[in-house]
């Protein structure tokens, strides 16, 4: 079968203005719970886009990990490829996919860092593993080989035994701030229906867009 083959038609639901919640991230909420209840791997994946001064974009896929009225957090190492770009420029994209579910999410934003006491709180939540992982690899930079990585992270493991492993000053968190949100719901025919939720000052106007 040739890749110009490749369809599915989206039969599951449809979804009206008269469907969503006046609030955005509440909305947002409710079908991140039915992923979650679904049982779908990884629901909290999401493609982050983020781009460099000059406008040339690069996207991969980052897990969500906090989610309240500021906006949507992820963790990264500052110096990686993508938190020099979201640094030098503050704007981002998140799409979240359950294909499962036929539905789709697409956020816009503006970038800000999150507080340190909080990007230490998450920090100490993660495994020990995670925590050495943070200091042994410099994310984004050329590897010589994999032993040299594994031969850095059996050095700090050695270090920190039996030790917390503290926070290192390049890695924190990232807030998306969304001024605008779409809902895709996958429908017959192509003919999906796209509801768009733009901010205007304190309130959110919400749009129906051609599929």
């Amino acid at each position: 079968m040739s890749i110009a083959d490749l369809r599915k038609d989206y039969t599951l639901r449809g979804l009206d203005v008269a469907d969503l919640d006046r609030d955005p991230l509440a909305q947002f909420r409710s079908w991140f719970e039915t992923a979650v209840q679904a049982g779908l791997p990884e629901p909290n994946a999401m493609t982050l886009a983020s781009a460099t001064r000059a406008g040339r974009p690069s996207a991969r896929v980052v897990l969500l990990k906090g989610l309240d009225a500021r906006g949507f957090v992820f963790y990264s190492n500052f110096e990686s490829r993508k938190g020099r770009e979201l640094i030098e420029n503050s704007f981002a994209a998140l799409v979240f996919l359950w294909d499962e579910l036929e539905r789709q999410v697409r956020v816009e934003g503006a970038v800000e860092q999150v507080a340190a006491g909080e990007a230490d709180a998450y920090f100490a939540s993660r495994p020990w593993g995670s925590r050495l992982g943070a200091w042994a690899s410099a994310q984004s930079a050329v590897l010589a080989d994999r032993a040299a990585l594994e031969a850095r992270y059996a050095a700090l493991a050695v270090q920190y035994e039996g030790q917390d492993v503290p926070r290192p000053p390049h890695w924190g968190g990232f807030r998306v701030v969304p001024d605008t949100l779409e809902f895709w719901q996958g429908r017959s025919s192509r003919l999906h229906d796209r509801l768009r939720y733009t901010r205007t000052g304190d309130e959110w106007r919400v749009e129906r867009l051609s599929p």
